[in-house]
């Protein structure tokens, strides 16, 4: 068997393996926290800013990377604010996520982890789960700025369209809604980071 054929079969058993594992698993539709009204964007929308840059104007993407700078400098001077940068990738089916909380100039945490078997979604969506919820633990901040090359999943955070991860997005969502309903300031930025894009 070549190795091109070996990596078909591969494919197609871990995928048909993640598709049976993820059906029954990850899924609640009746959960209170996908309801209309209830949703966390319903309750707290001026809570929650994603930004994307856009990879495909340059200088589009160059304005983007120049106010994420400027929002990290003033960001690292505010006693009140945790910026979180992230990064999850995939190698050998071995997902590596890796997160830094950083607050007035300082490493606060670092977050490490290593996981096999599940998709790369699965993953990103747990290293921001944990992102959120390690920053949130910290009480004295009222303003969390998370930086990942993965923006996509923080649309799918606030999507309320039946999906499989919906277990992992009550976690968020929880967790989120904790974190606003303590001060009516708090507030949750996502920033792309455009910096391994083409």
């Amino acid at each position: 068997m070549t190795s091109n054929q070996h990596l078909k079969i591969k494919s197609f058993v871990t995928d048909t393996n993640n598709y049976l594992n993820e059906i029954f698993l990850s899924f609640d539709s009746l959960n209170s926290e996908f309801l209309p009204g209830s949703r966390l964007i319903d309750i707290f929308p001026s809570c929650i800013l994603i930004y994307k840059a856009d990879s495909c104007n340059k200088e589009s993407k160059a304005a983007h990377c120049c106010k994420l700078d400027n929002l990290v400098f003033n960001t690292l001077l505010d006693l009140n604010s945790v910026i979180v940068v992230s990064n999850t990738s995939i190698k050998n089916n071995i997902v590596t996520s890796i997160a830094y909380i950083y607050s007035f100039s300082s490493l606060i945490k670092k977050i490490h982890y290593h996981t096999i078997d599940i998709t790369l979604i699965e993953a990103e969506l747990f290293a921001i789960r944990c992102e959120i919820n390690q920053a949130i633990q910290i009480d004295s901040f009222s303003h969390i700025i998370i930086i990942t090359d993965t923006i996509y999943i923080a649309f799918k955070i606030f999507n309320s369209s039946v999906h499989l991860y919906h277990f992992q997005l009550i976690d968020i969502s929880k967790d989120l809604r904790s974190f606003f309903d303590k001060h009516s300031s708090n507030s949750i930025k996502f920033w792309d980071s455009p910096n391994n894009k083409e």
